[in-house]
């Protein structure tokens, strides 16, 4: 086995030494309609992007997006929280993975997406800048064969956002170990029980934000959080600004 796999890194590295261009993906990635690729240096400029990206920037060509920021392209409340991720990816202090986002784009429609991001490394291991994609949820699988029961999970989650759920809720609802019911889950809907809920609620929690006369105490209380900084802090984590800072986008 130790020789077989000596044997597939060799062939890797004789490969990647004849490959002549190091970005032979981005033209895979611009054929991905829901999934959004990027490439940027250590101080954060776009250096490879697809054409998903381009589009979802309100943009035309490439050439308008390479070269930028996050700070040249996306609203400042945006743009910090993906530089402060950027950091802590480029600082080698964190990579992102699965990261559960609520994206607005330019037409103000809200998309989620799961984004991942890591670091670009030399030979010696040394960061020289980062990669990451951001993926559009896809439609449940209805044909796994336990579609119906995380479905009905799925169901109880919408019908008692406003309430505490417990994984112990989910388990006798679908009869399912906690194990079981995480698995599949994730390979039904591409999320975690946990990340379901929060998508719910802050699904919830969107609406209700474009109606002016809600307080966000109100609107905290009726999506299930104890109090206006627990949701306010999922809130930013999710979408990149907080709640009032989202409103005042959907109204201006």
């Amino acid at each position: 086995m130790e020789k077989n796999t000596s044997s597939c890194e060799k062939q890797r590295q004789d490969l990647a030494a004849l490959v002549g261009d190091a970005f032979f993906s981005e033209t895979l990635f611009d054929a991905m309609s829901d999934i959004v690729f990027f490439v940027k240096d250590l101080e954060g400029h776009y250096v490879v992007v697809n054409q998903t990206l381009v589009r979802r920037c309100g943009l035309r060509e490439k050439s308008a997006l390479l070269g930028r920021k996050v700070s040249d392209v996306f609203p400042s409340r945006l743009a910090a929280n993906y530089a402060a991720q950027d950091a802590m990816v480029l600082n080698g202090a964190k990579e992102l993975r699965d990261q559960l986002e609520l994206h607005l784009y330019p037409n103000r429609s809200a998309g989620w997406c799961l984004t991942q991001k890591i670091p670009l490394r030399d030979g010696q291991q040394k960061i020289i800048g980062m990669t990451g994609i951001s993926r559009d949820l896809a439609s449940p699988d209805q044909h796994h064969p336990v579609y119906e029961k995380i479905a009905a999970a799925v169901a109880h989650i919408h019908q008692h956002h406003a309430q505490q759920i417990k994984m112990a809720d989910l388990v006798n609802l679908t009869g399912l170990s906690v194990a079981q019911l995480e698995r599949n889950f994730h390979k039904i809907f591409s999320l975690t029980p946990r990340q379901m809920m929060v998508k719910v609620r802050l699904d919830s929690a969107s609406a209700m934000l474009s109606q002016a006369e809600m307080s966000i105490t109100d609107i905290a209380l009726a999506c299930g959080y104890q109090d206006h900084s627990a949701f306010s802090r999922v809130f930013k984590a999710t979408v990149g600004m907080t709640p009032s800072e989202y409103r005042d986008v959907l109204v201006t």
